[in-house]
């Protein structure tokens, strides 16, 4: 594979940079980097998120994405992909959610946990319960830069894995945790359902997206920390976010997450 030179990486990550500051989405940045080029796309990730950090923001976790067949035919993508979580994407407990910080959200059903330990050496799926202290009912809030979610993988991995906002909802100590595999989801709009799935949904089992995330990390030279949070992925279809809607999933032997919304400002008029 040619490698990029810096100017083109530094170009796909300034596109994706100047949608976020501006609200304004962009073209997909595949046209510098091609559709299949995810060395690269990870690359121009990292740079986005250095500059975040280099602006006071932290990193308090992980998200996996693309682990739910159906989100995979949503997108059109073959295969998972993660990306990083900042202190100020989590929402939970703070009230209402503002919509305009979102660009094109959708909502996503996920069993979040915190890390007890560093997970520096290879992670395994029988091992992968031990290093997790807590288990959690959450909400991811996708969005993307790309206008119209009009995305390859290396859009979505080059744009912090469409990553927007999260809440994390009831939990459960982990030694107190059903078998992930098999628990049930349902999420509801406004009471109505429009979402369902399975733990099996992901992966074959949240736990094997968590082993897939912690070897990754460790390739990539950034392992996962004690503390860190990690939102496993989706387990069932996304939906997109109407604003002024109240969003609830209940997911067996964990508990509920809910996520309100707030109208958009030309809708107070």
């Amino acid at each position: 594979m040619t490698t990029l030179e810096p100017h083109t990486i530094g170009e796909a990550a300034d596109r994706l940079a100047a949608a976020a500051r501006t609200r304004q989405p962009c073209s997909p940045v595949r046209d510098l980097i091609g559709r299949d080029d995810i060395a690269s796309a990870y690359r121009i990730q990292s740079r986005n998120i250095d500059a975040l950090l280099a602006s006071g923001r932290t990193v308090v976790g992980r998200k996996i994405g693309l682990t739910s067949p159906a989100v995979q035919r949503q997108l059109g993508v073959d295969r998972p992909d993660f990306g990083v979580l900042l202190d100020d994407m989590d929402c939970t407990g703070a009230g209402p959610l503002d919509i305009t910080r979102v660009l094109q959200p959708k909502i996503e059903a996920e069993i979040a946990v915190i890390l007890d330990v560093d997970v520096t050496e290879e992670l395994t799926a029988e091992r992968a319960p031990d290093v997790v202290s807590t288990v959690f009912a959450a909400f991811e809030i996708v969005d993307s830069r790309i206008a119209d979610w009009d995305i390859s993988l290396a859009d979505t991995v080059a744009d912090n894995a469409s990553s927007g906002l999260f809440v994390l909802g009831d939990s459960v100590p982990r030694v107190d945790a059903p078998d992930l595999a098999s628990v049930a989801m349902t999420l509801t709009a406004d009471g109505v359902e429009v979402s369902t799935g399975r733990g099996s949904d992901c992966l074959g089992s949240p736990w094997n997206a968590l082993v897939w995330l912690a070897n990754t990390c460790i390739e990539f030279g950034a392992p996962l920390r004690a503390g860190d949070i990690v939102l496993t992925g989706a387990l069932g279809p996304m939906v997109p976010v109407a604003p002024g809607s109240t969003y609830t999933t209940t997911i067996s032997g964990i508990g509920t997450a809910t996520a309100t919304f707030t109208h958009r400002p030309e809708e107070d008029r």
